[in-house]
């Protein structure tokens, strides 16, 4: 979308008695193909246009979004935006990041386009083949598809306090999912990449291989009796113990109380072997980006260093109800004020492998997939229902399923062990963790 359109929406929103306002463009496309037994079962195509605004009056506030950018729509959101601010509640801390804090281009180029676009017959040929690789694996009895996709989105943001900036990231993924199955049932298993650059991506072959084996290694699973054991979260789904941490840390959960970590700041929650690096600046990586999504500068830090929180996550709003700064955080979509996320999180590994893990952990649940996790954000009580493997004298015994682990996160975190099996595959990443004894509710 050109920026003078959004400059000219800005400086309408001011005419129309706006004291501030920023304006954003949003444009996406994006196709995806989905097989089943080799016979095509899915195809999706979007193309989108959208703009957004945010007003203020006062210290109160409005956001308004569209898809139709013609002159009359334009005109019309800018005055129904105007209007709603006129009308809503004060927010005392509500307004547009501090001019001193905003990023200045030109802005560094993070390789995120690629400008390859796949035709939808390509995509459809990764898909099967990755499905075809999925059922050829011997104990694989049947697929629940294959998919493969592309996107392309261009973000641009102009605030009347100054800021111009565009954005623009690919993304393309590949899935695979299969079944086995025995004279016990059914297991599931599946694999799935995404990268900024399709020459980045797995082969489709190596994608579906893995979902074929996942799915076989989880069949003849036990329940096993309640206990308490060593618990080893695999690398693939580790950082799921580290988002509670990052909820718990953002600014508006602080600034409300309601953050299990809320007296935390500048103690030790880890070991002083742990680092948590948050790097927005990584080229072709999933969470980049030059600037945070209200335009302020956004940094390299350590959010653990040596085992100590440094900083809470700050967007403008939470930053000033905290007497403090933004740290760049925010976040937000075309509606609503921004929240605040983080991009490109890596949990440093360790020098023990998954293998080295086990070995010291002697015996203990391995755990490979995750679902329904419980967290009370006030105490940090956590758990969550798993699947995965027994282990026993450090090697794997066999898979079981319907358990549930659980304990309070302050404590486990206290208690974390990294392993050296790092591999990067998304914005948040983590070697596998080991807990020395977590509570495991079996039959």
């Amino acid at each position: 979308m050109d920026e003078n359109l959004l400059h000219e929406v800005v400086a309408a929103a001011l005419k129309a008695g706006a004291d501030g306002a920023e304006a954003v463009a949003a444009e996406r496309q994006s196709l995806s193909i989905t097989v089943r037994n080799s016979a095509l079962e899915e195809v999706e195509r979007e193309e989108a246009r959208d703009l957004g605004l945010r007003v203020f009056v006062g210290k109160k506030q409005a956001t308004v979004s569209g898809s139709d950018l013609s002159a009359d729509a334009r005109a019309r959101l800018i005055e129904r935006a105007v209007a709603m601010a006129r009308l809503a509640p004060d927010e005392p801390y509500a307004g547009l990041a501090d001019a001193e804090r905003l990023a200045r281009g030109p802005f560094r180029d993070l390789e995120l386009f690629d400008a390859t676009e796949p035709s939808a017959v390509e995509l459809e040929d990764q898909a099967r083949e990755a499905e075809g690789a999925a059922r050829a694996v011997q104990g694989v009895s049947n697929s629940d598809g294959g998919s493969a996709s592309w996107s392309a989105s261009r973000w641009r943001l102009v605030t009347s306090s100054g800021f111009s900036g565009l954005h623009e990231a690919t993304g393309f993924s590949l899935y695979a999912t299969a079944l086995a199955q025995d004279e016990n049932g059914m297991e599931i298993g599946g694999e799935g990449r995404s990268q900024r650059w399709q020459a980045e991506l797995p082969t489709p072959t190596a994608i579906g291989t893995e979902a074929g084996h996942r799915a076989v290694q989880r069949l003849g699973a036990r329940k096993i009796a309640s206990t308490t054991a060593p618990v080893i979260f695999e690398n693939r789904l580790a950082s799921s113990l580290i988002g509670p941490l990052i909820g718990a840390i953002a600014g508006p959960a602080i600034a409300r109380g309601t953050s299990f970590l809320k007296h935390k700041l500048g103690e030790r929650l880890f070991s002083d072997t742990i680092n948590l690096i948050e790097d927005p600046h990584l080229p072709r990586r999933l969470g980049s980006s030059p600037y945070d999504d209200e335009g302020v500068a956004n940094q390299r830090r350590a959010l653990i260093d040596k085992g100590v929180l440094t900083t809470w996550l700050l967007n403008s709003s939470s930053a000033r109800q905290l007497g403090l700064t933004t740290t760049g955080h925010a976040s937000r979509g075309l509606a609503g004020p921004p929240g605040v996320s983080t991009s490109n999180l890596t949990l440093e590994p360790g020098d023990r492998d998954l293998a080295g893990l086990m070995a010291d952990a002697g015996e203990g649940l391995l755990v490979t997939s995750m679902f329904g996790p419980s967290l009370n954000g006030n105490t940090g009580d956590w758990s969550v229902g798993v699947s995965g493997h027994w282990f026993e004298k450090g090697e794997i015994a066999y898979p079981v399923n319907e358990i549930t682990v659980a304990g309070n996160l302050i404590d486990m975190y206290g208690r974390l062990v990294v392993g050296a099996d790092l591999e990067i595959r998304g914005s948040a990443n983590s070697p596998s963790l080991l807990i020395d004894a977590l509570a495991i509710a079996g039959r």
